[in-house]
């Protein structure tokens, strides 16, 4: 039996009751939905704001980060005075400022294999605002195991997809991408940028397909990929298909419960951008100053991407980006004490990898990179 609606919530949702697909009877349905939305960043924020202001009955939130200055150019959901605290927490709370008449749940820990299907039970439906590949599949195999509709989303620098993903009807993730791509072959935002009104953009049609599929109108992405590019103005679409032979979907499936997405994806754990490339590799600023101090022979060499060295740089550095690399390891001797660096020293011990493999042992890799070299060492270069 659906829920009454107040005087209230009458007047707060005339707008809505005015829709002839929606009305009072629509109103009533999404009070009594309930959601669960996989992150609280870029793709997260718009939607939990709409589905908030839409008066979806119950959201859930799952984040475990805080919230960081340059989370601001595109978390709308978040603020200047909430940075520092919990993702969850400042969410919610700037949700039910919104709309103090809906229940916002928040699991402040990383989405894993062992809490997923706990998390996800109470909710109708998901929508993965995820930033990252085992997520993205651990969420797919969740919703197929538990017949729940999966609305992706998915962004890069200016361009976007939006699906939904209903194995009951159609094709899932992974009849669309089988196996992830190769680790470190798609770099996250914090390593390509992104424009800041992407993720609103691309979230928004999220929570448009969200209220579609509660209230049963109009026609859901199912089976469809939306394809979105900013700098043109497009929207594109690819018609999709259910793969008869999918692991997870198909016939005769082979994931039947939830595995370790980390190891499927070829990724370390949560510790993946901590920028570290371990002990036995790893020095840090303070190290690095005083051997370069002390007229130490060390080659410096920034793999990030050339426009980057105009935010910040280390003199005398060898510029070399990191997808370059394999192609002009001539250029380096194995004999010299190379020193790899980027900007948070992700993509350093990628590249201190890609040397190991082609025979170099002579190694480290800045611990943090430029933006902990700034903090520590040299604070007139900025962190970015």
């Amino acid at each position: 039996m659906l829920p009454n609606l107040s005087h209230e919530e009458i007047l707060r949702y005339s707008r809505h009751l005015l829709i002839p697909d929606v009305g009072m009877q629509g109103q009533r349905k999404l009070k009594a939905a309930s959601v669960l939305i996989i992150g609280t960043g870029g793709l997260g924020s718009p939607v939990a704001l709409y589905l908030a202001a839409a008066g979806i009955g119950r959201i859930g939130l799952v984040d475990y980060d805080v919230v960081d200055r340059t989370n601001l150019q595109r978390q709308i959901i978040h603020s200047t005075s909430t940075v520092g605290r919990l993702k969850v927490e400042s969410a919610r709370e700037r949700m039910l400022d919104l709309n103090p008449d809906i229940q916002v749940d928040i699991y402040n820990e990383a989405f894993t294999s062992e809490n997923a299907m706990r998390i996800a039970e109470p909710y109708d439906l998901i929508v993965d605002g995820s930033d990252n590949f085992p997520t993205r599949y651990l969420t797919n195999d969740l919703c197929v195991l538990m017949g729940k509709p999966n609305v992706y989303g998915s962004v890069y620098r200016f361009e976007g997809q939006v699906s939904v993903f209903d194995a009951r009807v159609g094709p899932c993730y992974r009849c669309l991408f089988p196996e992830p791509p190769p680790p470190g072959l798609v770099p996250s935002c914090a390593e390509s940028g992104i424009l800041g009104v992407l993720p609103g953009t691309v979230g928004t049609l999220q929570a448009t397909e969200t209220l579609k599929l509660i209230l049963g109108t109009g026609e859901p992405l199912i089976g469809r990929l939306l394809l979105y590019n900013a700098q043109d103005m497009s929207f594109d679409f690819v018609k999709l298909r259910k793969n008869p032979s999918c692991k997870v979907c198909g016939e005769n499936p082979t994931v039947t419960q939830l595995i370790d997405y980390d190891a499927f994806c070829g990724v370390p754990g949560r510790e993946v951008e901590t920028g570290s490339a371990g002990v036995e590799w790893d020095i840090t600023p303070r190290e690095l100053e005083t051997h370069l101090k002390s007229g130490a022979q060390m080659c410096l060499v920034d793999v990030r991407e050339p426009h980057e060295r105009e935010i910040s740089n280390i003199d005398g550095t060898l510029s070399i980006p990191l997808g370059q690399l394999a192609m002009r390891t001539g250029e380096l001797d194995p004999q010299d004490e190379i020193v790899l660096i980027c900007k948070a020293g992700v993509r350093s011990t990628r590249a201190l990898h890609l040397l190991l493999g082609a025979g170099f042992r002579n190694l480290h890799n800045l611990k943090g990179g430029l933006n902990a070299w700034a903090k520590e060492v040299d604070p007139t270069q900025p962190v970015y």
